[in-house]
């Protein structure tokens, strides 16, 4: 509720079915309507006409509404929505003089209020949206609140509306009375017994319940004390035996429904986000002027010296591709094989860096206790942008690194220099897709088991960075 809008066009859709369905139903199940069948007379009137309504309804809420707001024009809602309603209402006025039903200026009267409340209720609707969504405020539960009280207050309006005409009274009391304590004890469960349950507090979940049971008989006991209606003392026995009985377990059950749908989609998204996140993270490692780079060193040092040192750097670059071709699609794996690619990437490094005379680096890689499995790719995004942002040409610049494992976890200090004249290009190609990938992996593959600070300042990046695999 907190984290999104509802589809509030679906559900404003399912109530008015709903309601639809409840007002046919009782007309047709009234003492009157079978008088007025039995008769051949005006109950006809009272089963078209909201069909008539609730087709307008569906036309303009489902299809002339959604496709205005996808293409911005306005003719179409305008021509076809005036149709629509004009045909609607010349259908249900035949039908009503036909029949000799309910008065043509009570229908008048039923449709210029329904098309009230329904421009009301968008108008509304918008309101409530630039009111209480963010950034106005942190999340949307104000909003999806309100919306829904507003949709129950225009329902409310449309029932009073229609009692003239279509609506028998049974439908009003249902849902001004019997719905709204129906969903008040949904809602109170909810929170204040199932609730508890899950949490693990069932004392505190039992007096709940008992609270409710009592507050439910001691209302229809001073109800029957006060008009001398002792039946009312059974219908509160009564009462409370369907919440104990009916309510109770039948919304527990589709609580824990909803919980097992949710928590299915939970996992999926989880997946997809992971799967996303890892393709990401691979399509930002393979970089093409990284390979550019190292491709030319090698090439370079071909020139410069026997083969020796070329082959050997080739085999590095060729390990490092396949393990990002390869291992990097896999969820998790050796601690060394992750280890083996840093290395392979410093050595890479060092053959185009390590000549400047302005450079001090200091790799420590301590992997004795280094053991388990682990996210492919979490560390090296870290070296790979203190080399990318870290290292100037013509100013003193360093790289310190200090790797170790401890108690099934792995720890990671990285410290690197920082250059002003970098700091334009660092904001521009954002050195933080590395950095930011990495985090929502961490956030989805380790909650609650990593630890990651970022310390900057004038001089130097500081990153710490530890992670619990075991």
């Amino acid at each position: 509720m907190k984290t999104k809008s509802f589809d509030f066009r679906q559900i404003e859709w399912w109530i008015t079915t709903l309601l639809f369905v409840s007002i046919v139903l009782f007309n047709l199940t009234s003492i009157n309507s079978y008088r007025w069948l039995s008769s051949g007379s005006p109950s006809y009137a009272k089963i078209f006409i909201p069909t008539a309504l609730y087709v307008t309804f569906y036309i303009f809420h489902m299809r002339l509404i959604p496709n205005y707001l996808k293409t911005k024009k306005i003719w179409p809602i305008l021509g076809y929505g005036s149709l629509t309603l004009g045909l609607s209402f010349l259908f249900s006025s035949i039908l009503t003089i036909s029949l000799k039903a309910s008065g043509f200026e009570n229908l008048f009267q039923l449709y210029l209020g329904v098309i009230f409340l329904y421009i009301s209720h968008q108008i509304g609707s918008l309101v409530l949206k630039g009111m209480f969504t963010p950034p106005r405020f942190p999340n949307y539960f104000f909003y999806n609140l309100t919306r829904l009280i507003l949709t129950f207050i225009v329902m409310i309006f449309f029932l009073i509306l229609g009692q003239k005409t279509i609506i028998d009274e049974t439908v009003l009391i249902l849902f001004l009375i019997f719905l709204p304590i129906l969903l008040g004890i949904v809602t109170y469960n909810f929170f204040l017994v199932y609730g508890k349950r899950k949490a693990g507090k069932t004392k505190q979940a039992n007096w709940y319940m008992a609270l409710l049971l009592i507050a439910v008989f001691m209302t229809f006991m001073i109800i029957g004390a006060s008009n001398n209606k002792e039946e009312l003392v059974l219908i509160g026995f009564l009462i409370n035996g369907i919440i104990l009985l009916i309510i109770m377990p039948l919304s527990n059950l589709i609580f824990k429904k909803y919980e097992v749908m949710a928590g299915q989609i939970l996992n999926l998204t989880t997946e997809v986000n992971q799967g996303n996140a890892n393709l990401d993270f691979l399509r930002s490692q393979i970089n093409p002027h990284f390979l550019f780079n190292a491709l030319n060193t090698l090439y370079a040092s071909a020139l410069m010296e026997n083969a020796e040192k070329t082959s050997d750097g080739i085999q590095k670059l060729g390990d490092m591709m396949r393990f990002m071709l390869h291992e990097n699609q896999q969820a998790k794996i050796p601690l060394s094989r992750e280890i083996d690619y840093l290395r392979n990437y410093i050595d890479l490094q060092m053959l185009r860096f390590g000549a400047q005379s302005n450079l001090e680096v200091d790799f420590q890689i301590n992997d004795d206790s280094c053991q388990g499995m682990i996210a492919p790719m979490l560390l090296i995004p870290f070296l790979e942008n203190a080399f990318k942002h870290g290292i100037s040409s013509k100013e003193k610049s360093w790289i310190r690194m200090n790797l170790r494992c401890i108690s099934g976890s792995v720890h990671l200090d990285l410290v690197n220099s920082v250059h002003q004249s970098k700091s334009k290009e660092k904001s521009e190609e954002s050195s933080g897709i590395g950095l930011d990938n990495v985090k929502k992996r961490l956030n989805l593959v380790y909650p609650n088991r990593h630890q990651l600070n970022i310390i900057s300042n004038d001089t130097d990046f500081f990153v710490h960075f530890s992670v619990q695999i075991q």
